[in-house]
């Protein structure tokens, strides 16, 4: 008999032990917390872009290099397309040949051919006047009266007709020199888009040509940018609200793995990317790294508030973000306030000597 009551303690012993609660507790802790919304995003050289031709060709030069400082204007590609140049040629030659002041010979002619005809209709005129008074003292015939008088008015249409041929000339003429030089200046600007030159000074940061590829207007030749930089994040749509100008962001990079960077919000687009569900804003440093590129990827955390000296708890002991488990299995509401990824404020319902149970999920 004692031995089966023997046994018996000991199975009951064990199974006190293995129903014991073997949970982890922690008592909330004063701290600071801040609030911040997560972005993910890359640099972006300042006002970079990309170089695209504004015509087909062959590259017949390159100037720069990457890695190369520039200034706007400055050459980067130099194409050669043959067609352009012999329009070029051939709009010099018409443009010297339609020259106005080229062809003024012909203007004075006309002029010579005005003062002729007016001459004549001057001649014309005496002759007509002469015979109408010898007519008024009945001599000569009647016939050679109009015959003088006819010659007379055509004098003095002749005078028109060569005063009208010369204005005709002079307006066809300065028509056709203007032009001409016009579609010299076309040919020029033609030629000129064969010398793809930088918008800006910077940095050649990237040549997608080699000398002897073919150049088209569809597709970019070369990336450009300043050597300053800033910093692109994409916003998830359920967080846009909550940024804003002038909101400090921490930045972190892969290259720079034990380091991080402050920032600020500069700017928000107002549009979002129907692709991706996100909004684009920009910041800048505050004090740059000492080597950036273009196209680094970053981490950024924006900051929206913060708050010293609150009671805090860990996010992992909190239940349905309402709730949290006292020691001994009881669970309690309380109040919440700012949360970052690891903490949360508690604003109500427990005080900094509770005792809390890490709930199992």
């Amino acid at each position: 008999m004692s031995y089966k009551l023997g046994i018996l303690n000991v199975i009951g012993f064990f199974l006190m032990i293995s129903c014991t609660r073997n949970v982890e507790t922690i008592q909330p802790e004063v701290k600071n917390i801040t609030e911040s919304v997560y972005a993910s995003g890359f640099i972006k050289s300042k006002n970079q872009y990309e170089v695209y031709a504004k015509t087909t060709g062959i590259i017949e030069e390159i100037y720069v290099s990457e890695g190369m400082q520039i200034k706007k204007g400055d050459p980067i590609f130099k194409l050669n397309q043959k067609d352009l140049k012999i329009v070029t040629d051939n709009a010099r030659v018409a443009s010297s040949m339609a020259d106005y002041t080229t062809n003024s010979d012909k203007l004075k002619d006309a002029k010579t051919a005005i003062a002729y005809a007016i001459k004549k209709r001057l001649n014309d005129s005496l002759l007509y006047d002469r015979q109408k008074k010898l007519w008024d003292n009945r001599i000569g015939s009647k016939v050679e009266l109009e015959q003088r008088e006819l010659n007379f008015e055509n004098a003095k249409l002749n005078v028109a007709s060569a005063q009208t041929t010369y204005e005709d000339l002079r307006r066809s003429l300065k028509l056709s020199s203007d032009q001409s030089k016009n579609n010299l200046e076309i040919a020029k600007l033609l030629e000129n888009d064969l010398i793809i030159r930088s918008e800006l000074d910077g940095v050649v940061y990237k040549l997608n040509k080699e000398k002897g590829e073919l150049i088209t207007s569809q597709e970019p030749q070369a990336i450009i940018g300043a050597t300053t930089f800033t910093i692109e994040l994409a916003i998830d749509e359920f967080d846009i609200v909550k940024i804003k100008i002038g909101q400090e962001v921490i930045i972190r990079m892969d290259s720079y793995k034990s380091q991080v960077f402050e920032a600020q919000i500069i700017a928000v687009d107002p549009m979002m990317n129907a692709r991706t569900r996100s909004f684009q804003a920009h910041a800048t440093f505050r004090k740059e790294p000492k080597e950036l590129y273009p196209n680094l990827t970053v981490e950024a955390n924006i900051i929206i508030q913060k708050k010293e000296a609150v009671l805090t708890i860990p996010r992992k002991y909190m239940v349905n973000d309402s709730s949290v488990m006292l020691e001994g299995g009881k669970l309690k509401q309380v109040e919440t306030g700012l949360m970052d990824y690891d903490v949360v404020e508690i604003k109500a319902g427990i005080s900094k000597t509770t005792k809390l149970e890490l709930p199992k999920k």
